[in-house]
């Protein structure tokens, strides 16, 4: 069980912040910005959750009871990234995302997509606030996804396959997500290719 007594250590001041394996590294270290990033893509999905929860509509209940997982996910992801595979063994087994997580992921993104109008064209990032918020998470979700992938191509560095699929999967999910958020696809605005020449 994680204990926070003390909120501020001053460990970090010189720039460095410790690995949950215990090596400290730079704060703009890649695996720091990697694991950083997916805590950015979990902040931005509480903040679409403002609009998500406590609605009368079952649908939006479902997307929400979703995103709460995912949330759970995220920091189970971060700790996946903050532990790092040195060959070394450890006193505790590392929490890694297991494939489990990712299949979950598949399956919501199907049942949420058969809801949905086909689509026409590409979609602008809007519509309602919900799907705003979700559009934001999923570009966020994109970045931390290419730090991962960085991360993973860097020499004597390792990030697990299923992490990187759940990021992929992450991304996907948001963007089904958004467009279910806006009334199953009907509030989606289209991109509309040169309009504005």
């Amino acid at each position: 069980m994680v204990k926070l007594n003390k909120i501020y250590t001053r460990t970090g001041d010189k720039g460095t912040t410790a690995l949950v394996s215990g090596p400290r590294r730079l704060k703009h270290d890649l695996r720091v910005e990697a694991y950083g990033t997916v805590d950015e893509t979990n902040s931005a999905i509480g903040m679409a959750r403002l609009h998500t929860g406590g609605h009368e509509n079952a649908g939006m209940e479902k997307l929400d009871a979703m995103l709460f997982r995912i949330q759970n996910d995220l920091f189970d992801l971060g700790a996946d990234l903050a532990t790092p595979d040195s060959g070394e063994p450890l006193s505790y087994e590392p929490l890694r995302i297991v494939e489990s997580q990712v299949t979950r992921l598949e399956n919501e993104i199907d049942e949420l997509n058969a809801t949905l109008e086909p689509l026409t064209s590409f979609v602008l990032p809007g519509g309602t606030a919900a799907a705003a918020g979700l559009h934001m998470a999923r570009t966020v979700c994109r970045r931390a996804e290419r730090l991962m992938v960085a991360l993973s191509v860097t020499e004597n560095e390792i990030v697990s396959p299923a992490a990187i699929k759940y990021a992929n999967r992450l991304s996907d999910f948001l963007f089904v997500a958004a467009r279910f958020a806006n009334d199953t696809g009907r509030a989606d605005i289209l991109w509309v290719p040169g309009k504005n020449r």
